[in-house]
């Protein structure tokens, strides 16, 4: 019954409590019941009932099915993947299927871009000092490039004429969430036609994205298939890398890649302007 208020009720809103939080998704949460309904004789049927509840609710949450939608020429591909520190572009591209028109990699030592950019001469490649790097078809305009104390990044830039914020929020467990989450959200925000996407190594269930919620759209929410969480090892477990989308925007197609080179699964979504 504690985990089931901490996971409802208390959340991750203190350090101690997101240890925990984390630790026990939902997923985890039902299997835990099931595993004890095995002791529980005549009271077995009642661990069953809550399972089954618990899991209907996941569903609901989690799990999408949404029909094909016509992508036009001029919708834009956007891609994000968290490397896992041995993958580069070129992976990327191979997991993708295809280059897509703009793509974020954290985690990523891919020291090639130099030759990558003599090898695709007419696009665009940037690469922060915090193991970030974006590629993008069209020129990338970087406004800035923001640091936290304890390792998040979040980069500012322009490409096809819309905002893009490149999110790799740390996931220490020694740094409480609330302090790197009080620096994401002090960065003003365009809240139009604007695209926030990276690993917030929280779930979409943390109190700590309740003002993005507030603004911007869950790429899965509306044109997913399948579940949202993107790790680990293609087990949905926690939603971590997330794709934000503002309201005036459509989102036309979104996409979990499953991959077995990285313990994430790439995520991707096509928007409308």
């Amino acid at each position: 019954m504690s985990l089931l208020i901490l996971h409802f009720y208390i959340k991750d809103s203190t350090y101690d409590a997101s240890l925990f939080f984390y630790l026990f998704p939902l997923p985890i949460i039902i299997l835990i019941i099931l595993g004890l309904s095995i002791f529980l004789g005549k009271r077995r049927k009642y661990n069953l009932l809550l399972a089954g509840l618990l899991l209907i609710v996941w569903l609901g949450s989690s799990f999408r099915i949404s029909l094909p939608t016509n992508i036009e020429e001029t919708d834009l591909e956007i891609v994000f993947w968290n490397a896992s520190r041995d993958e580069g572009f070129e992976e990327a591209f191979k997991a993708h299927g295809s280059i897509p028109d703009v793509l974020i990699l954290t985690e990523s030592n891919d020291d090639s871009l130099d030759y990558l950019k003599l090898k695709y001469s007419t696009f665009h490649f940037y690469n922060s000092s915090e193991e970030l790097q974006i590629f993008s078809r069209e020129p990338i305009h970087v406004s800035d490039e923001l640091n936290s104390n304890f390792g998040s990044t979040v980069i500012p830039f322009e490409t096809y004429g819309m905002n893009f914020y490149a999110v790799d929020m740390t996931g220490s467990t020694d740094v409480p969430k609330d302090w790197e989450f009080k620096f994401f959200n002090s960065i003003h925000k365009r809240k139009e036609n604007t695209i926030i996407l990276g690993d917030f190594n929280v779930p979409c269930e943390s109190i700590f994205l309740d003002e993005l919620k507030e603004n911007y759209i869950h790429f899965f929410a509306s044109k997913g298939n399948g579940f949202r969480e993107t790790w680990f090892w293609n087990i949905p477990f926690l939603s971590l890398d997330q794709i934000w989308v503002s309201k005036d925007l459509e989102i036309v197609k979104s996409e979990k890649i499953r991959t077995s080179n990285s313990d994430h699964s790439m995520v991707k979504t096509v928007v409308r302007q």
